[in-house]
């Protein structure tokens, strides 16, 4: 069971424009993202899907300074840009990240590509079919053939949302949740505003330039409500509206 890692990042973010580039810590969020993945150590091959834009040159020159593979595709139809990403590369299985969740934990991703392999037939596995964990913590695999068949079938915003239409179609597909504890799925550590990034940015100025285990997030974070009222107020986007 080979899983490939594909990282979306773009630059044209409509409400963060180049956020996956802003530096963290004295490294980019892509670059934490790219860290996490590594250090997880679980999966066979990684590639960064970014879009033919000009705009982002930037990211195609920052995934040569992390020397990590990259493909350029379509802005708006994500899923074709990840099929074409895994054309030619052997996988059996596509584990789905966003270049806007630095705080990744190694872990976790570790123990998803685990349970994949462990669980015979799955179709699609992830943190987020009942959330437990903060936004910006989730991760998720779905096999390549429940991804060929999304991209056979999907159409609008499933396009854009590359495993959207794999969970609220799962035709023959399995599916499988995974939970933690402790239950923080009222936390969000993901980058879509500037209140997003003051409360990263908070978290990795108190803990370092490092990947963290996501207790150890959760239990500052709970120990410091007046950080986690920086974005408690920031509205996640509609699967049909982002």
């Amino acid at each position: 069971m080979r899983i490939v890692g594909i990282v979306q990042a773009r630059m044209g973010s409509t409400r963060l424009p180049g956020k996956v580039l802003r530096e963290l810590g004295g490294r980019s969020v892509l670059g934490w993202v790219v860290r996490a993945v590594r250090e997880a150590g679980a999966l066979d091959d990684l590639v960064v899907a970014t879009t033919t834009e000009e705009a982002d040159d930037a990211v195609v020159a920052e995934c040569r300074r992390l020397g990590v593979a990259w493909h350029r595709g379509p802005v708006d139809d994500v899923l074709t840009r990840f099929m074409e990403a895994l054309a030619g590369r052997r996988g059996d299985a596509v584990m789905r990240f966003t270049a806007d969740c630095p705080l990744l934990d190694p872990a976790v991703i570790r123990e998803a590509a685990l349970v994949f392999r462990a669980v015979r037939g799955l179709g699609y596995l992830s943190t987020s079919l009942a959330r437990t964990l903060p936004r910006g913590l989730d991760v998720e695999i779905v096999s390549r053939a429940a991804l060929e068949r999304a991209d056979a079938e999907a159409a609008g915003f499933h396009r854009t949302h590359v495993t959207s239409y794999v969970y609220s179609h799962p035709g023959e597909a399995r599916l499988l949740g995974l939970a933690y504890q402790p239950v923080a799925d009222d936390l969000r550590i993901t980058l879509d505003t500037e209140d997003d990034w003051r409360l990263i940015s908070r978290v990795v100025d108190a803990l370092g330039d490092r990947c963290l285990p996501f207790g150890t997030v959760v239990g500052w974070l709970r120990e410091r409500p007046e950080v986690c009222g920086l974005n408690a107020h920031v509205r996640q986007k509609a699967l049909q509206d982002a």
